[in-house]
């Protein structure tokens, strides 16, 4: 019985929901329905486009202050003139 259940777990390609049932302290772990891995994959997409932005916002910031440190200039300068980067 137990090999049964290792070979159909090696079958499923979707994650893993874990329900808890605190009330009976039942644990249920099965694979995500369709409705919920289509759900899952776009929340994965949405934070893979919001990982990009940050590291693309950082990469410009980067680069900024390095162009500001070719001209003999520092974050402190730009607080002086009220700017702010």
């Amino acid at each position: 019985m137990e090999q049964f259940y290792f070979t159909e777990y090696l079958k499923m390609t979707k994650p893993f929901i874990r329900i808890h049932n605190v009330e009976t302290n039942e644990i249920v772990d099965r694979e995500m329905n369709d409705d919920e891995f289509s759900q899952w994959e776009v929340e994965q997409e949405a934070q893979r486009i919001k990982k990009q932005a940050e590291i693309e916002a950082q990469i410009k910031r980067a680069t900024a202050l390095a162009k500001l440190e070719v001209l003999g200039l520092d974050e402190d300068d730009l607080k002086a003139l009220g700017l702010q980067i």
